[in-house]
């Protein structure tokens, strides 16, 4: 079987938070470097530093001419510069997010769509988010060979939105698993100076996530639940967050957390409560199953997707709902550890990659029609 060539992308690993999308490029890179079917060039645009912290490519990198937002302006507005200028001659392109590089109309494109939130929360973005990503969907519909889709949510939103359903493919995100042992958590309780029980939030502080509503329910359980511990990079629109935070009682802050301090953090939660309006996935719910920590997230998202069953599911919209249902997983934690441990041994970023080079081979057949 010949081995296909392609130009993977990872331009999010330079923004100051690239989130989900910056974990899902960074550990699929992880899982296709390491395969004999595919030959893996990462490509980004220029930059003076390194990527962010924690979410350094996991493959070598090679720079386009320019970077930022002045190399997504130029990609979708005037097909420059070509993605082949730096990856050499390539069989495929991988945009692992929905903001593609320009490249040769010849040249098989696959891309990695997570979610359409802009389209359905756009108070959540910035004006020029919002232009961003719409001329980048217009682009994706015009120009992909093959959407990957991150969960079945995310496949009906993209069918519902215009993408032939023949150019759809369901490809879930996974989870590396490492466990965290006893004297990894008690250094990390020690190191971010935490209690011996907490609840725990993971992720960027911006307003889909639903921090606030959550804060709200902690505040209404008062001192019968652990204190809740935020970590996050700051976000978009957080300003009032930041403040609301920083007046809630029982409540710790400790920012952006190491990727390598992750584990722990979640094995030492009490429960993860990740009441998120709206995900293309949500990684930290396979995460924090895989320490065997009890999760508390969303109906009616992808998080219930994720979750398999094995969480307890509540409506975001509703304070008292997300109270319930931390009352409910800290009286079941035994119970739901070992379901959430179960579930997140079946989602690793192996069977996720096995899924993308499969999608590959078949945009590469279908550009030779």
């Amino acid at each position: 079987m010949n081995r296909v060539r392609v130009a993977l992308t990872f331009e999010q690993c330079w923004r100051e938070t690239p989130g989900g999308t910056g974990i899902a490029a960074v550990e699929l890179g992880r899982a296709l470097a390491v395969r004999d079917d595919v030959d893996v060039i990462g490509v980004a645009g220029r930059h003076r530093g390194a990527a962010t912290p924690g979410y350094e490519p996991t493959v070598a990198v090679r720079q386009l001419p320019i970077g930022g937002p002045l190399l997504v302006e130029a990609s979708l507005r005037l097909g420059w510069p070509r993605i082949e200028s730096a990856s050499g001659p390539v069989d495929v392109q991988h945009a692992t997010s929905i903001i593609p590089f320009a490249s040769s109309a010849q040249l098989p494109l696959v891309v990695t769509v997570h979610d359409l939130a802009f389209l359905h929360h756009p108070q959540f973005f910035t004006a020029r988010g919002r232009r961003v990503f719409a001329r980048a969907l217009d682009t994706v519909k015009r120009r992909a060979t093959l959407v990957l889709c991150s969960s079945r949510a995310t496949l009906d939103d993209c069918a519902a939105n215009g993408f032939d359903s023949d150019r759809l493919r369901l490809v879930p995100l996974g989870v590396r698993v490492q466990t965290a042992s006893k004297t990894q958590v008690a250094e990390a309780r020690a190191k971010l100076s935490l209690p011996p029980e907490y609840l725990l939030f993971v992720g960027t502080l911006e307003p889909r996530k639903n921090l606030s509503r959550l804060l709200d329910a902690h505040r209404l359980l008062g001192a019968a639940v652990p204190p809740l511990v935020i970590a996050g990079a700051a976000g978009w629109g957080d300003e009032d967050l930041a403040s609301q935070v920083a007046a809630a009682d029982n409540v710790i802050f400790v920012g952006h957390v190491e990727s390598h301090d992750l584990p722990a953090l979640y094995a030492g939660a009490t429960a993860l409560c990740y009441p998120s309006l709206m995900e293309g996935f949500g990684l930290p719910v396979l995460e924090a199953m895989s320490q065997g920590t009890p999760v508390v997230t969303s109906i009616g998202t992808s998080t219930e997707e994720v979750a398999g069953g094995a969480a307890v599911l509540v409506d975001p919209l509703s304070v008292e709902s997300i109270a319930e249902g931390i009352r409910d997983a800290l009286s079941r934690r035994s119970e739901l550890s070992q379901l959430g441990h179960e579930r997140a041994k079946g989602a690793t970023w192996e069977a996720t990659a096995s899924l993308v080079v499969r999608a590959y081979r078949d945009a590469v057949e279908m550009g030779a029609r």
